[in-house]
């Protein structure tokens, strides 16, 4: 028998929602595509019908085995960059750079909105959160250094603005 025509319970149908909840948090899916899915995972009786909700949301590898030593280079130049020049940095390595490797996309978009975070917070705090720069220095430096081994970082407490 084929296993796209077994049929499934509410275990395989919540497992498929997960999935597709964690593609909405990383902004692959779009509010009604989320409902619409939800919906046809609650009322799929087979495990083909569940596949063909999640076949084009295939998870995001933290990092592809055809990184070169330029696009490590290149992602942690965008964390580093951010040290100096705010969000600039980072937002040109995105712009730039960022569109021929997804290694370096990741790292700028990161460094980006780090950045940005930290922009706000200043703003926010009157000036205040400036103090809060120079300990971000820490966190830029461990995140460049995660980019240049081809690992990826996920700043914390960071406003994921940019997708």
């Amino acid at each position: 028998m084929d296993i796209t025509q077994l049929r499934v319970g509410h275990a395989e149908r919540e497992s498929v929602i997960e999935v597709l909840q964690t593609a909405y948090a990383e902004g692959r899916l779009d509010n009604d595509e989320l409902d619409q899915r939800v919906h046809l995972a609650m009322t799929s009786k087979t495990q083909g019908e569940l596949d063909l909700l999640v076949r084009d949301l295939s998870p995001k590898l933290p990092h592809s085995a055809e990184e070169t030593s330029e696009d490590k280079a290149l992602g942690a130049l965008a964390h580093l960059a951010g040290m100096l020049t705010s969000f600039v940095g980072p937002l040109v390595i995105l712009l730039v750079p960022g569109k021929r490797s997804e290694h370096v996309r990741a790292h700028a978009v990161e460094a980006l909105n780090f950045q940005l975070t930290l922009l706000l917070f200043t703003i926010v705090t009157l000036g205040v959160g400036g103090i809060v720069y120079a300990v971000s220095w820490i966190a830029s430096l461990i995140a460049g250094a995660s980019a240049l081994t081809g690992g990826s970082f996920r700043y914390p407490l960071t406003l994921r603005l940019i997708k």
